[in-house]
C-alpha cells in the first residue's frame, strides 16, 4: 500500500475510534440528564461537576473529528 494510502487509511481509523468514543460520552451525558429530570439545575454539584468534565471532553473530540474531516475532505453535503 502506498504511503499516501496508508496515511489515510490511519486516518480513517483515527476517525472512526473518535466518533465511537463521542457517542459514547453522549450516550453518559444524556444518561446523567436524564437521571436528574432532564435537566442540569437538579444535579447535585458532583453530577454537576461530572456533567461538565464529559461535556469537555465531548467538545474536544468534535474538534479532533473536525480537523480529521478536513484533513479527509469529507463533506456532508
Amino acid at each position: 500500500m502506498a504511503g499516501n494510502e496508508q496515511d489515510a487509511l490511519s486516518q480513517v481509523q483515527a476517525y472512526r475510534k473518535l466518533v465511537l468514543l463521542y457517542e459514547a460520552l453522549d450516550t453518559e451525558i444524556d444518561a446523567l440528564i436524564m437521571a436528574h429530570g432532564g435537566t442540569s439545575e437538579q444535579m447535585t454539584d458532583a453530577d454537576r461537576a461530572r456533567y461538565r468534565d464529559l461535556a469537555q471532553k465531548r467538545d474536544e473530540i468534535q474538534n479532533e473529528m473536525r480537523l480529521l474531516e478536513q484533513a479527509l475532505n469529507l463533506d456532508d453535503e
